[in-house]
């Protein structure tokens, strides 16, 4: 899938705390370099320029008392609204985009990096499938997704399923994919399968 390239670019999928950024990680230690979209969001939220857009186009009231985006808030906004959620999009999705791509050609160019993996939640939806040499989806059942977001204080079952809504569905990302790694089970279960995975990417690039 995609052009040739130096490095194989490995894309992770799945559905909302579905466990991505966990795999993601585990390849990140067998060698890879991970890209984490949400991480380069979060800096351009914290960069002046995206922050006075923002603050422009949801007001005010999403800035905290410090001047900086207060990123539940913002959540809370958009993801009542598509329009609003389009708007956010953007203004972050260039960003997110171009830093990506300086990413991975910086990353092309390290003799010690085995493939480049892209943690980034839109991935299908921005069309970047096709740069991927390898889509993996991370299973994880709705019950313990919802819980794992619960317990990290942010939402519950019927806010899940109103965020997924606005991206494709999961039972088409897992159709997409070419691996599916299963996070039902325990850790070592989940290491096991990655690094199955890695050795096949590594062993065919």
């Amino acid at each position: 899938m995609g052009n040739p390239r130096k490095k194989p670019i490995i894309g992770i999928i799945g559905g909302i705390a579905s466990g991505k950024s966990t795999v993601a990680a585990e390849f990140g230690r067998l060698g890879c370099a991970v890209i984490d979209a949400d991480a380069i969001a979060h800096d351009l939220l914290a960069e002046g320029p995206v922050r006075d857009q923002v603050s422009e186009l949801f007001g005010r009231e999403i800035l905290q008392s410090d001047g900086r985006v207060d990123r539940r808030r913002l959540a809370a906004v958009v993801f009542a609204d598509p329009q609003k959620l389009a708007a956010l999009n953007g203004v972050i999705h260039p960003g997110v985009l171009q830093r990506t791509e300086e990413l991975i050609a910086k990353y092309n160019d390290c003799p010690h990096v085995k493939a480049i993996v892209l943690d980034m939640p839109l991935l299908i939806e921005v069309g970047w499938a096709n740069r991927c040499d390898r889509l993996i989806f991370v299973k994880c059942d709705r019950k313990r997704r919802t819980d794992r977001m619960r317990n990290r204080g942010f939402m519950d079952e019927r806010e899940v399923e109103f965020r997924e809504n606005f991206q494709i569905s999961v039972d088409k990302k897992a159709e997409l994919a070419d691996n599916t790694i299963d996070n039902n089970s325990d850790f070592l279960t989940l290491v096991r399968q990655i690094q199955d995975i890695f050795s096949d990417i590594t062993e065919s690039s």
